[in-house]
């Protein structure tokens, strides 16, 4: 599947820096390093059902992982990126069927509205952008991988996976039963299907439905599950384990703790990722903005509106990653007014030297990835006059590299 372009960023003065870039890690709540050592690294992140495109939330998750980009690539390293698409599942089949519409045309034109949403809010593209349809023959071969493993189980045709298998299960997530249980009803898992050995046991393959899509395989004529998609796609353009797995924290359970263990049990090593890194929840009108409830404020209707993206991304970067916050329409007034502070002081003849600048921009991002810090340390720069005529230009390239703002 066809990416998006990137935009070019920006060497800064002085080169790398040599500080370890530290995440909030979801499955221990420790700060701790990633890609320390290492040359490469790693990242996957799931990516959207194509039935609407790019709401704030989603938004805000993938300005995340840019801003992990940006601060792994100000450090020296090489990103290795993949990303998927959902594009065949449950909530797209559910949408074209209430509008009369192929399931196929919403999600391709869906994917497109994204690809342009992320080109606009200048989000660094994936090197791999990874549809489900296409990578049925690799999650095919995952799901034989794991009935090969005794992971496997058929019921009625359809094909689960066996929590029992992992010895890593829970790991993610850290949930008792009960919780777990719960959150699989409520994030389309089945726990209360008959004949299941295990309530937490989830979809690997499900056998062709009359009126659904399906493909032919070794498995039967069908469809994949969910997690299974992510476990197989990681694997097949990362390898067995990677550093980074994230998106937003709706995933901790059951996605990202079942493709890991599905992952583990398929290569034996564990963890399947070195840590976690998720995007909270952004609520509207008083809920979650979800594209099931409805009250979703998209990207491409604001930039419709005449809304410049690089206030979009402002205001979602005002927000830290690791607390639930609510959207209010009022917080494109103030972050038009910043972004346009800091565009003038980028154009003046002279500025304040940028060392410092630079030096706060980095201990935000590389210590917790807060981007409302770093925006801070923008703000006071500007707000200060200099006899430097390097500065304003330096200072611009500061801040297009490391928060993407131009």
């Amino acid at each position: 599947m066809r990416s998006w372009a990137s935009p070019d960023v920006p060497r800064l003065i002085g080169g790398h820096s040599s500080a370890p870039v530290r995440i909030n890690d979801s499955s221990t709540g420790d700060l701790v390093e990633v890609g320390t050592g290492q040359t490469s690294v790693l990242l996957y992140v799931c990516g959207i059902t194509p039935y609407d495109a790019t709401h704030l939330g989603h938004a805000a998750t993938y300005l995340l992982f840019d801003t992990l980009q940006r601060a792994w690539l100000d450090a020296g390293k090489s990103v290795r990126y993949v990303q998927n698409v959902t594009d065949v599942d449950d909530p797209l089949l559910e949408r074209a069927a209430q509008t009369g519409e192929d399931w196929t045309a919403i999600a391709e034109r869906e994917t497109e509205l994204f690809r342009e949403d992320m080109t606009a809010l200048r989000v660094l593209a994936p090197a791999e952008y990874v549809g489900a349809v296409e990578a049925i023959p690799d999650i095919v071969d995952a799901i034989v991988a794991l009935r090969d493993k005794g992971a496997a189980y058929d019921l009625d045709g359809d094909i689960y996976f066996s929590v029992a298998a992992a010895g890593g299960f829970g790991q993610v997530g850290h949930l008792g039963i009960a919780e777990m249980v719960r959150l699989s009803g409520e994030r389309g898992g089945d726990p209360l299907r008959p004949g299941k050995k295990d309530p937490l046991d989830c979809l690997l393959w499900q056998q062709a439905r009359p009126g659904e899509p399906a493909w032919d395989s070794v498995l039967g004529r069908g469809r994949p599950g969910w997690h299974i998609e992510c476990s197989a796609i990681a694997m097949k353009h990362l390898g067995p384990t990677i550093d980074v797995q994230g998106g937003g924290d709706d995933l901790i359970f059951p996605h990202h703790e079942l493709s890991a263990a599905e992952a583990e049990v398929i290569s034996g090593e564990f963890p399947f990722a070195k840590a976690y890194l998720h995007q909270a929840m952004v609520g509207y009108a008083g809920e979650k903005m979800s594209k099931s409830k409805g009250n979703l404020v998209l990207v491409s209707t604001l930039r419709a509106a005449g809304v410049d993206p690089m206030a979009i991304r402002i205001a979602l970067l005002a927000h830290r990653h690791d607390a639930a916050w609510e959207w209010f329409d009022s917080e494109l007034d103030p972050a038009v007014e910043r972004l346009a502070r800091w565009r003038a002081a980028f154009t003046r003849e002279t500025g304040p030297t940028t060392v410092p600048l630079l030096a706060r921009l980095r201990d935000a991002l590389r210590n917790g990835l807060d981007a409302p810090a770093a925006m801070n340390a923008v703000d006071d720069w500007a707000a200060n006059e200099g006899d430097d005529p390097a500065a304003p230009g330096e200072a611009a390239a500061a801040v297009d590299a490391l928060l993407g703002v131009v």
